[in-house]
C-alpha cells in the first residue's frame, strides 16, 4: 500500500528538465538529479536542450490545496482573464496587518500539501543525489553543450548560443552582485538596492570572459564569496606568466575548498575559453549560492524547486514544475512576492494574461523594495519557450535567500517580541510590586502616626466612636493590608521565578521596599495597634465608672428627698386647716423635684448609651425613681384634695355622713387626672353612677350651671349640686316631678309603673284608691290596663294646699314618691284616646 506521501505525490509534480550527472545520479528519477551530466556519461539520458517537461494529468492536479481553495482564490482566474493590462507597479492599498492575515491564510492552506511535495517514503537511499560541490566545470560545461551524437541542427545550435548569451549576461550580473545579499534590516529592504563587496571594491565586470582572463577579478570574487584572503597575487599583471599564477592561485583555492575541478586549467581562464569559464562560474554558483539551500531535507536544485512549489501551491494559476517554462507568464514571481510581501503587490488584481507586465512588475518590486538584483531581463524569460534553467536557478536563488533571510529576521523578530513581551510582563510585575509596596508602607506609616496623634474628648460618645473606628479598621483595612502583604510576597516570588525561567539576573527590590522592611513596619503597626486597643478600652472603662457615680449620687439624693416628703405627709395630724397649710407647702416643693428628675433622666440616658447595665454605687434605677416620685406627687395631691373636701364637707350640714362619703367616693373615682375636678363627660358619668340620668341638653345645662360657665366642676360644686338634687324639700312640685318620672313622662301612671319604681305594695294600693282614673290618650302597650291620672290628683292636692294654707302631709307616700323622682323622665308616646 502506498504511503501518505505517495498518495499525495501527484498533487504537484517535482519534475523539470533532467540534469545528467556523474556517478551516483538517480537513474530511476533523473528529474531529481542535481548535477549536470558530462558528454560521456549516461548516454541514454537526454540533455537539457532535449528534455520535454512532464505534463501533469488530471489526477495530479487534484491536490489538497485545490480542494481547499477559497472563493477568493477561485475567482482569480475569472478576474484575471477579464481585467485590463497591468504593467506599472502600484503598492496595494491594503494595510500590512491585512496582508499578513492573507499571507497566513494562504500559508495555512498550502500547509496541507507539504507531504505531497516531499520525497516518497519508499524511495531507496541509493538514489540520493550527489552534492552540488561534486560537479566540476567540465560537468557544468557539458550541460551547456549538448552531446555530439545528437546531430544538432542549426536551429538547435542557435538556441544553444542564445542560452550561452543569457548565461553569460546572468553570470556577469551575478559576478557584479556577489556575494549573496547580506541580511536585510527589519524593514525588509524598502530602500535602494544593496551594496555588495565587489561594488565596495569599485570593481565591475563588463565581459565575463575577457575580464577574468588575468585572474584578478576571479581572486576578488573568491575572496568575496569565502570572506577569506587568497594571499599575495599580482594585482596588475602585465605578463602572461603573472596571469597564469593568478589563475592557478584561484583554482588552487577552489580545490582547497573541496570543489571538484576536472578538465580545467589556468590556460582555460587566461585564454578565455568561454564554455569552461561559464562552467566554472556555474560551479561557484552551485557551491556558494544554491548548495546551501535546504528544504525538507532536500538540497540544491531539488530543495529550491520544492521551496518554489510550496510557496505557490495555493495559487490556481501557478504551477512550478521546473526552472524553465513554468516561469514564462511571470505569475510565479508575483505569487512569491504576494506570499512573502502581500503589502507590496495585490495578486488578485493582476491581469493574468499580461505576462510581460506581471514579470516586469515582479522584477521591479523585487529589485527596489527587497534588494534582489536584476540578473535577468523580461525578454530572457518571457520571449523564449524554454528559458535557461541555470540562469533562472541563479536568479531564483537570490529570491530564496532574500525571503529566507526575511523569514529568519521575522522569526528573530518574533522571538525578540516574545522575549520583550515576557520581559514586559516581568517589568510590569516589578513596577507593580514597587508601586503597591510603596503605597502599602505609606498607608501603614500614616495609620501609625494617626493613632499616635489621637486624643479623647472625655465623653462616651467620642470614645465609642473611636472604638468603632478601630473595630472597622480591623474588619476592613487591616484585612486588605494582610491580603496585600501576602500577595506582594507571592508576586515577588513569581518575579524571581519568571526571571529564573529565562536565566536572567534575579530581581532584588530596593532596600526600602524589601520584604524585610515590610516585616519591620508591620511589627511596628502591631505594637501600635495593641497600645491603641488598650487605651480605648481603658478610656471607656473610666467614662463608664464616672457615669455610674454621677447617676448614683443624684439618684440617692432624689430618693432621700422623696422619703422625707412621704414621711411628712404620713405624719400630718391636728386641725384640718393646719394640715392643709403644711400640705400646700409640700406641694410647692414638687416642681424642683421635677427639674431634678430631668437631670437624672439625662444622666440615665448617657448610661444607657454606654450600655451600663449594673451600678454598684446605688440600688435605685431611673424607673424606680420615676415611680416613687409619682407616688409622692399623687399622695400630696390626694392629701391636698382630701383636706379641701373635708373643709367643704364640714360646711355642708344638711347631708348625712353616709351620703357625703358616697358622693366623695364617686367624685374620686371619676377624677382620672387627680385634679380634684370633673370635666363634662366625667361629671355626666358620675351622675349616671348615682342614678341621675338626663338628656344631653339637660346634662349640658346642669354642667354649665354647676361650673359657673367653666370647663370643670370642683368638688365643692359637685357636692352642692348633689345636695340640691337629693335633698328632700317636701314640696308639691317635687312630688309632682317624682310622679312624672315614675310614669316615664306619660300623663298617667299604671300599677305596673309603680311596681317598676319599687313602690311598696301597700303604697300602691293606697294610691290606686285615691288617684282618679285617666280618660285621655294612652299608649298601645298600656291599653287595657287601669290608668290613673296623677296630674289631676296633684292638681287637687296643690289646690287644696293653697286653700288650706298647709303643706302636703309627709308620710310613706311622700318618702317613696321623692325617692322615685330621681329616675329620668321619658317622653310620652300617645296613641289615640283611651
Amino acid at each position: 500500500m502506498a504511503s501518505t506521501a505517495e498518495r499525495h505525490q501527484g498533487a504537484r509534480p517535482l519534475s523539470g528538465s533532467s540534469l545528467p550527472s556523474n556517478e551516483g545520479c538517480n537513474e530511476e528519477f533523473p528529474e531529481f538529479c542535481l548535477h549536470d551530466h558530462s558528454a560521456g556519461s549516461h548516454a541514454t539520458t537526454s540533455s537539457p536542450a532535449s528534455t520535454t517537461p512532464t505534463t501533469p494529468t488530471t489526477a495530479e492536479h487534484s491536490s489538497p490545496c485545490a480542494e481547499k481553495t477559497s472563493p477568493v482564490s477561485r475567482d482569480r482566474t475569472s478576474s484575471g482573464a477579464s481585467s485590463t493590462t497591468t504593467t506599472a507597479y502600484s503598492p496595494s492599498p491594503r494595510t500590512r496587518r491585512d496582508k499578513k492575515e492573507l499571507q497566513a491564510q494562504r500559508l495555512q492552506r498550502s500547509g496541507s500539501i507539504n507531504l505531497a511535495l516531499g520525497r516518497k517514503d519508499g524511495a531507496p537511499k541509493k538514489n540520493r543525489f550527489r552534492s552540488a560541490t561534486g560537479s566540476s566545470p567540465a560537468d557544468a560545461l557539458a550541460a551547456l553543450e549538448p552531446p555530439h551524437d545528437q546531430g544538432l541542427t542549426r536551429m538547435a545550435f542557435a538556441e544553444q548560443q542564445k542560452w550561452i548569451t543569457v548565461q553569460q549576461k546572468t553570470f556577469t550580473k551575478w559576478y557584479d552582485r556577489m556575494p549573496p545579499p547580506p541580511p536585510p534590516p527589519l524593514s525588509f529592504r524598502t530602500g535602494p538596492p544593496m551594496n555588495t563587496k565587489l561594488e565596495a571594491r569599485q570593481l565591475a565586470v563588463k565581459d565575463l570572459v575577457a575580464d577574468l582572463s588575468d585572474g584578478v577579478l576571479l581572486i576578488h570574487l573568491l575572496e568575496c564569496l569565502s570572506n577569506d584572503t587568497l594571499g599575495r597575487y599580482a594585482s596588475k599583471p602585465k605578463l602572461r606568466v603573472q596571469r597564469f599564477e593568478n589563475a592557478n592561485t584561484a583554482l588552487d583555492f577552489i580545490k582547497a575548498r573541496g570543489i571538484q575541478m576536472t578538465n580545467i586549467g589556468a590556460e582555460d581562464v587566461v585564454d578565455g575559453n568561454r564554455k569552461i569559464i561559464l562552467g566554472l562560474i556555474w560551479t561557484l554558483i552551485l557551491r556558494f549560492t544554491i548548495s546551501d539551500i535546504n528544504e525538507e531535507g532536500m538540497t540544491a536544485k531539488e530543495g529550491l524547486l520544492l521551496w518554489c512549489q510550496r510557496k505557490t501551491a495555493c495559487y490556481d494559476e501557478v504551477e512550478v514544475r521546473d526552472f524553465s517554462g513554468s516561469w514564462n507568464d511571470g505569475l510565479a514571481f508575483c505569487a512569491l512576492l504576494d506570499i512573502h510581501r502581500p503589502d507590496l503587490i495585490d495578486y488578485d488584481a493582476l491581469d493574468k494574461s499580461d505576462h510581460r507586465g506581471n514579470m516586469q512588475m515582479a522584477f521591479d518590486i523585487a529589485h527596489k523594495e527587497i534588494g534582489i538584483p536584476k540578473l535577468l531581463d523580461v525578454e530572457d524569460v518571457c520571449d523564449v519557450a524554454k528559458p535557461d534553467e541555470k540562469s533562472l536557478m541563479t536568479y531564483i536563488a537570490y529570491w530564496f535567500h532574500a525571503f529566507s533571510q526575511m523569514e529568519k529576521v521575522e522569526n528573530a523578530g518574533r522571538r525578540v517580541e516574545k522575549f520583550v513581551n515576557n520581559m514586559a510582563g516581568a517589568w510590569e510585575m516589578q513596577s507593580a510590586y514597587e508601586r503597591r509596596m510603596r503605597e502599602l508602607l505609606r498607608q501603614i506609616k500614616e495609620q501609625i502616626e494617626k493613632w499616635q496623634r489621637a486624643t479623647f474628648q472625655g465623653t462616651y460618645a467620642d470614645a465609642k466612636a473611636q472604638a468603632n473606628e478601630f473595630a472597622a479598621f480591623k474588619r476592613g483595612r487591616k484585612r486588605e493590608w494582610v491580603a496585600e502583604k501576602s500577595e506582594l510576597a507571592t508576586l515577588l516570588g513569581n518575579i524571581k521565578t519568571k526571571l529564573g525561567t529565562y536565566r536572567l539576573r534575579p530581581y532584588d527590590p530596593p532596600p526600602e521596599l524589601s520584604l524585610e522592611t515590610m516585616e519591620r513596619e508591620w511589627s511596628g503597626l502591631s505594637k501600635t495597634e495593641m497600645t491603641r486597643a488598650q487605651l480605648i478600652n481603658e478610656t471607656i472603662r473610666d467614662i463608664k465608672n464616672a457615669l455610674r457615680k454621677s447617676f448614683a449620687d443624684k439618684a440617692n439624693d432624689f430618693a432621700m428627698a422623696l422619703n422625707t416628703m412621704q414621711l411628712a405627709i404620713s405624719g400630718l395630724d391636728g386641725d384640718v386647716e393646719d394640715q392643709l397649710h403644711h400640705v400646700r407647702k409640700l406641694s410647692d416643693n414638687l416642681p424642683p423635684l421635677d427639674k431634678y428628675l430631668e437631670t437624672i433622666a439625662a444622666v440615665d440616658a448617657k448610661c444607657q448609651e454606654a450600655n451600663i447595665e449594673e451600678n454598684d454605687f446605688t440600688t435605685y434605677t431611673y424607673d424606680e425613681l420615676v415611680y416613687e416620685h409619682g407616688l409622692v406627687k399623687s399622695s400630696v395631691q390626694k392629701k391636698l384634695a382630701f383636706l379641701d373636701n373635708q373643709m367643704v364637707a364640714r360646711n355642708m350640714t344638711n347631708l348625712t355622713p353616709i351620703q357625703l362619703e358616697e358622693f366623695e367616693s364617686v367624685f374620686r373615682h371619676f377624677d382620672r387626672d387627680d385634679t380634684n375636678s370633673l370635666q363634662e363627660l366625667e361629671f355626666s358619668a358620675a351622675l349616671a353612677s348615682l342614678g341621675l340620668v338626663f338628656s344631653e341638653d339637660e346634662m349640658h345645662d346642669y354642667f354649665m350651671d354647676t361650673s359657673k360657665g367653666r370647663d370643670h366642676v370642683t368638688f365643692e360644686q359637685f357636692i352642692r349640686f348633689m345636695v340640691d338634687v337629693t335633698e328632700d324639700q317636701n314640696t308639691a312640685e317635687q312630688v309632682f316631678q317624682s310622679f312624672r318620672e315614675v310614669a316615664d313622662g306619660k300623663p298617667y301612671v299604671t300599677e305596673m309603673d309603680l311596681r317598676h319604681s319599687l313602690v311598696p305594695d301597700e303604697v300602691i294600693d293606697k294610691l290606686i284608691e285615691i288617684i282618679p282614673p285617666h280618660n285621655g290618650p294612652d299608649t298601645a302597650e298600656d291599653r287595657g290596663m287601669p290608668q290613673y291620672d296623677y296630674i289631676a290628683f296633684m292638681d287637687k292636692l296643690i289646690s287644696d294646699e293653697k286653700e288650706a294654707g298647709t303643706a302636703v302631709p309627709s308620710g310613706v307616700l311622700q318618702e317613696r314618691t321623692n325617692r322615685a323622682s330621681m329616675l329620668p323622665p321619658k317622653d310620652p308616646k300617645l296613641n289615640g284616646n283611651h
